[in-house]
């Protein structure tokens, strides 16, 4: 019996099989193609889940699985692992599962038994309570097999809206994502795209052929435009290893699952906002960056996430006190920190990613309202309105607004206000908490400006009325923030119960 041939009537040469086929496995068609996914300055599929995890605590499924198809000869080509690599391990010491497309096996494209597999990982993830991350890089559907592709990506749909908000999803774009699959990755709760990577559902050949104009997949769904223009980008990064070591980072803020507690590290608790007394600009039309006022409340740590989408609101994850919160805040020096539709519904998501892994949410309000545009209310600013009241009201984790400076109409009443169901409210004493600025209000009014101006445009009227729990010196905030997020780690909610609400999308 020659090397390369063990003996399969012995229990040696039956280990040795087994560890030839799983050999196989790792290189499911040849050393060529991994070397050819180097030369392209990528990981390859297994590369890039060794790089999430932990080492040494990957563990993976169905390594060994095989296509079962014979037509167009595809019972000629039958490579293990059927192009997704599946498993679970550990990141930071805490379980994890995980697929990961490989484009080198039938150009990336989603077969039956490729699609079972990843199904199979969906229902290990949310039967055991633990997140998924999904590595994104196919073509879509397998054409040689027919309709049962499709038949099994509507089922991986299905699974994906199951799983959702469960267990945390987060999605990394590394290559190409196109057809179905590139509609499975909105459905996560983040989602993470390498620079070169793209998310569109029609082909470049297709749009090409209809538009009778060239057009690329980068023009269709590149990175750039997913985080600027559509916001399904939440994080982007320079190369697929740098977007595989950003989903690390984001686990470390998520809880395990929807009744699990968020991870907890050290108790920070140093005088980080003393500062704050004079940062405030005089003039109050003078923008600032909100970004200097987070990292003086949290511990320093803050995760922004879709910076470039609808930038005028701030969303992200950090810690105050080691305590992971996620951050809703206005930014004055975008649009003078105007709500808009793209804004609104921004925050909205986030406020429900945040509630559904019970993530206190900490606001952060300076904002004169909507942007006034003919344009924006064409686009549906009243259901950006809406859907941001419909999130924050349903919410049944903690909440802390601070409002620093504007809070008039709408946006007070949108951005985290008591009415909304806010469990502590903060002002400042540079806020101005009324129903319009000075010109506006005097004008319907029908009185003098300097007057409503002083009458109103402060945080004590609201004050008296209990709709601000307390009028704070900014240096305070942090130390009020992370006193309210230990009393409401003991908050019990108990909703109304109902199938769903029906959030305006």
């Amino acid at each position: 019996m020659s090397s390369s041939k063990p003996d399969m009537t012995t229990t040696a040469g039956r280990i040795e099989d087994l560890r030839n086929r799983l050999d196989e496995a790792q290189v499911p068609v040849g050393q060529d193609a991994i070397d050819a996914v180097h030369d392209a300055g990528a990981a390859t599929a297994r590369e890039r889940v060794e790089r999430l995890l932990d080492d040494g605590t990957f563990v993976e499924t169905d390594a060994l699985a095989k296509h079962r198809v014979e037509a167009y000869k595809m019972d000629k080509t039958k490579p293990s692992t059927d192009g997704v690599v599946t498993g679970y391990g550990l990141i930071d010491g805490r379980r994890v599962c995980v697929f990961s497309q490989d484009p080198t096996i039938f150009d990336g494209q989603i077969g039956e038994v490729y699609a079972e597999k990843m199904l199979k990982v969906y229902e290990l993830a949310t039967k055991t309570g633990v997140p998924l991350i999904g590595i994104y890089d196919s073509t879509g559907p397998r054409w040689k097999e027919g309709i049962v592709t499709a038949h099994m990506q509507a089922q991986i749909l299905r699974a994906a809206t199951r799983a959702s908000g469960l267990v945390p999803q987060i999605a990394v774009v590394a290559g190409d994502a196109a057809a179905l699959a590139a509609a499975t990755v909105p459905l996560a709760d983040v989602t993470i795209m390498a620079e070169d990577a793209a998310l569109h559902v029609s082909s470049a050949d297709i749009v090409s052929k209809v538009a009778a104009t060239e057009t690329t997949t980068t023009e269709l769904g590149g990175s750039a435009i997913h985080a600027a223009e559509t916001g399904l980008a939440q994080l982007t990064a320079a190369s697929d290893a740098d977007a595989v070591d950003l989903a690390r980072a984001v686990v470390g803020y998520l809880p395990l699952n929807n009744k699990a507690a968020s991870p907890l590290g050290a108790d920070v608790d140093a005088d980080a906002g003393a500062d704050l007394d004079t940062f405030m600009p005089d003039d109050d039309n003078q923008p600032y960056d909100v970004a200097d006022i987070i990292a003086a409340v949290t511990d320093g740590d803050f995760l922004e996430l879709s910076p470039e989408f609808a930038a005028s609101v701030v969303t992200g994850f950090a810690h105050v006190g080691g305590r992971a919160v996620g951050v809703v805040a206005t930014q004055p020096s975008v649009l003078a920190g105007c709500l808009t539709r793209d804004a609104a519904r921004k925050a909205a998501r986030f406020i429900r990613t945040c509630d559904a892994f019970n993530l206190p949410i900490v606001q952060l309000v300076d904002c004169p309202g909507f942007l006034p545009s003919a344009e924006e209310e064409r686009s549906g600013s009243a259901a950006g309105a809406a859907a941001l009241a419909f999130a924050f009201a349903e919410a049944q984790v903690g909440t802390i607004t601070v409002v620093t400076r504007k809070a008039l109409g709408p946006a007070y009443a949108l951005l985290g206000s008591k009415g909304l169901g806010a469990d502590l409210v903060f002002a400042w004493p540079t806020a101005q908490i009324a129903l319009a600025d000075a010109a506006t209000a005097a004008e319907a009014i029908g009185t003098d400006e300097a007057e409503y101006a002083e009458a109103n445009l402060n945080p004590y009227v609201a004050t008296e009325r209990g709709l601000v729990d307390a009028v704070i010196e900014p240096s305070a905030t942090r130390t009020r923030v992370l006193e309210g997020l230990r009393l409401l780690e003991r908050k019990v909610a108990y909703p109304t119960q109902k199938k769903h609400g029906n959030i305006p999308l």
